[in-house]
């Protein structure tokens, strides 16, 4: 019997001895980097672009009704006096967190904006 044996071409030798692509940790990181850094920017962009507030003069929702506060007036009493049909606590909290008042206090000449909606 006999063993016949193909030589292989140049072109396939060439391709043996060619060294194959490796990537290195610092390269995977460098490209996922550049791969990234569009994503990134992209993203970066929309969040600030998306956050558009668009304020008219014509909104009611915030106006307010300004008041001075008389001598032994109290937020209860205002709150009574200015929003009739709702609860006095509820209206006394919303007042201290719309004035930033620091407690439920209130002084004789001190100006308190109170919403709208509230007013009879």
């Amino acid at each position: 019997m006999t063993t016949a044996v193909i030589a292989p071409n140049a072109a396939f030798r060439a391709r043996q001895s060619s060294p194959r692509l490796r990537l290195t940790t610092r390269g995977r990181v460098v490209l996922m980097a550049l791969a990234a850094t569009p994503l990134v920017i992209a993203a970066l962009l929309f969040s600030l672009n998306s956050g558009g507030a668009a304020a008219t003069i014509e909104s009611n929702d915030n106006a307010f009704v300004y008041v001075d506060v008389s001598a032994g007036q109290s937020l209860w009493n205002i709150a009574e006096t200015h929003a009739p049909g709702h609860d006095p606590r509820e209206v006394v909290a919303q007042l201290i967190d719309l004035n930033q008042l620091p407690s439920a206090d209130v002084f004789a000449g001190q100006e308190l904006a109170i919403p709208a909606s509230f007013s009879h």
